[in-house]
């Protein structure tokens, strides 16, 4: 279970996962010992599952956002493993998700521009075999970038 210092704890480092010790000490009115000894407790058990860096996708060349719906052919294991395999493997989806309703998945998106989203819906996953349909989405704006979880 966590208590209230925990989930401070947990906010802060979504804020910034590079505070130190010292500095979550500080914002969590604990010594810098027990800031850290919280934070590994946390680590080891698996409330925090990794530290990342956010990057800003049109500096780096990505100016294309999109979210694919896909719908199946077919719910053979097999060929959803292949699907799930083909998902894991192609570095411009993200994130992916198995749905209720209409579509199968939700795949996000990020392609360098349309071009290059249009070869990945129509030379990667329309192919597929186990693929019937997508509908795609092209992100115009985000309004809110990815938050942190609530804690």
């Amino acid at each position: 279970m966590l208590d209230p210092t925990d989930s401070r704890l947990l906010a802060e480092v979504q804020k910034n996962a590079l505070l130190t010790a010292q500095e979550l000490g500080e914002r969590l009115n604990l010594s810098a010992s027990q800031a850290g000894r919280r934070r590994q407790r946390l680590e080891a058990e698996g409330y925090i599952r990794g530290y990342a860096a956010r990057l800003d996708a049109e500096r780096i060349g990505l100016s294309v956002q999109a979210f694919i719906q896909v719908q199946m052919a077919t719910h053979a294991p097999e060929a959803a493993r292949s699907f799930v395999t083909l998902v894991s493997t192609r570095p411009e989806i993200i994130s992916a998700w198995t749905l209720t309703g209409e579509a199968d998945y939700l795949l996000r998106v990020y392609c360098a521009d349309l071009p290059a989203l249009n070869r990945l819906i129509h030379q990667e996953i329309l192919p597929h075999p186990a693929v019937a349909r997508v509908q795609s989405q092209i992100v115009m704006d985000q309004m809110k970038t990815d938050a942190a979880l609530p804690t």
